[in-house]
């Protein structure tokens, strides 16, 4: 399969509404999703220069090409197939990319304390099952 796939916090609780919301507009189901504390979002982190015990950054990887930070999030928002949220990923990408990583790193940086921490990963149900990788 050569779907995109987002890496992403499983137990990050603001990664896991960021997951859902993607289940819930992603109905064509173009996306997989790995946890970074799964082996393959650790290796998916690692191919792509990222440090898997330390990652501040989301990673989509689409074409074998890595995208972090607020790239990679205008990448996901651009691609959805309601056009609602293309004007948001044009609008991330108005910004000069220095700004608006910093922003997005300070976020990444504070996301448990600003929006709290899991014991265990995303739990997707029967159906959803089939887009997360192990």
């Amino acid at each position: 399969m050569n779907s995109p796939i987002v890496v992403y916090d499983g137990v990050c609780l603001l990664c896991s509404r960021w997951i859902r919301f993607l289940l819930e507009h992603d109905r064509e189901g173009r996306y997989r999703f790995a946890a970074m504390q799964s082996e393959s979002g650790k290796q998916l982190l690692i191919s792509h220069g990222l440090d898997p015990s330390s990652p501040f950054s989301m990673l989509l990887v689409e074409n074998d090409q890595g995208y972090t930070d607020t790239t990679a999030i205008a990448r996901v928002l651009r691609a959805l197939p309601q056009r609602r949220w293309h004007w948001l990923s044009a609008t991330i990408l108005a910004f000069p990319q220095k700004m608006r990583d910093v922003a997005y790193r300070f976020v990444a940086r504070h996301r448990y304390r600003f929006f709290g921490r899991s014991e265990q990963c995303f739990v997707p149900t029967p159906e959803q099952r089939s887009r997360f990788m192990s």
